[in-house]
């Protein structure tokens, strides 16, 4: 089988093609524009697992019609900050191209090629201002859901697909969700495979993170190396919480997408389905911190870095964001299997292994 992975030498889309060419022995082929710091150094590892990488930018209409054929493309590329477009340094005309034109440019190398999609999504497709009206209560260490019943397409393992997607999403979310409906309408029009999977948070060793993308490594990264944090919004005690996904995870659910897809009728199965590890790999930002107390908070490593408090909310936040993964589970016999510990470790790990990481992360802004 053949494979094309735009973003693919990202955390995600690198993870994934790895995955596809070593435990499957298909052909995989990565493209990637090597605009975010930190991705040119997956080019050699990748090339030693003999997969392709080319590089090109989704925005190019001309380099993505003239890519070489394949049976399958798997989106991994994106804008994915939930600020992204809404700050001096992040047009958000560029966030468009980017995120929805070149989806569009895509969709059309999948209809001339006859080639499936596989379109990476996100949690950020759903209302901010449903996600913010979910009945919580404060535990100790976080927001846990506080209703019996609970609203409709809410369960107590998390947020189901029907889930209200109106905005405000996001820019990066709009976009998103954006691309999802015109994948469905050129998969319909033009009779290709699709598959559009919504992740939860993606976390895992060799990721770049930020404070608005790849939360968990940036924080530990910065803990570790004692540089201050920030509990931001909803009273500013870090009880928000996230879902957490490892990128291999995702690759087993694609594999036996794509799998499926050779020999059955795709109208057995939901197009669109949550990627997650749900409840079980649930967190908040204040447990993260007691984890990182716990592993690094010895003298030996000295003074504990500042957490700051700001209690004002930020557009967009939410403080309960977690995917139920039951249909996955039903449909395809899909659970993850990296639990939320093994992640946490492999991150903390790494971040003891390459201190010059922190660095290349703060250079992402």
């Amino acid at each position: 089988m053949r494979i094309i992975i735009t973003g693919g030498c990202g955390f995600v889309g690198s993870l994934v093609a790895k995955y596809l060419a070593t435990r499957c022995g298909w052909s995989v082929t990565v493209l990637d524009n090597f605009s975010r710091p930190g991705s040119e150094r997956n080019r050699a590892p990748l090339n030693c697992l003999g997969i392709e990488v080319l590089e090109g930018d989704l925005r190019d209409r001309d380099r993505i019609a003239n890519l070489p054929p394949c049976d399958w493309l798997i989106d991994c590329a994106a804008n994915p900050s939930v600020l992204a477009g809404t700050t001096p340094q992040s047009p958000s005309l560029d966030l468009v191209d980017h995120n929805l034109l070149g989806t569009i440019h895509l969709l059309e190398y999948c209809k001339r090629h006859q080639a499936g999609l596989v379109l990476v999504s996100t949690s950020r497709v759903y209302s901010t201002q449903a996600l913010t009206g979910l009945p919580l209560r404060t535990a100790s260490t976080r927001f846990e859901l506080d209703s019996t019943p609970l609203p409709p397409e809410v369960t107590a393992q998390g947020v189901r697909e029907g889930f209200s997607t109106e905005a405000p999403l996001s820019l990066y979310g709009a976009t998103k969700l954006a691309s999802e409906t015109m994948a469905k309408e050129y998969a319909y029009a033009f009779d290709f495979p699709l598959w559009i999977n919504r992740c939860g948070l993606m976390a895992g060793a060799g990721q770049f993170g930020r404070a608005d993308q790849g939360i968990v490594a940036y924080w530990m990264h910065r803990y570790l190396y004692r540089h201050p944090l920030k509990f931001i919004g909803f009273g500013g005690q870090g009880h928000q919480v996230r879902d957490c996904l490892h990128p291999d995870d995702l690759a087993r659910l694609v594999q036996k997408q794509l799998t499926h897809s050779c020999g059955e009728s795709q109208t057995q199965r939901p197009t669109t389905i949550h990627v997650s590890g749900g409840i079980e790999s649930a967190f908040s930002l204040l447990e993260l911190t007691q984890w990182c107390e716990r592993r690094w908070g010895s003298a030996r490593y000295g003074e504990k870095p500042m957490v700051a408090s700001i209690a004002e909310n930020r557009k967009y936040d939410a403080p309960w964001i977690v995917l139920d993964p039951c249909l996955a589970q039903n449909q395809w016999a899909w659970k993850a299997e990296k639990s939320r510990e093994e992640i946490f470790e492999e991150i903390a790990d790494h971040a003891e292994e390459h201190p010059e990481w922190l660095q290349v992360s703060q250079a992402l802004g």
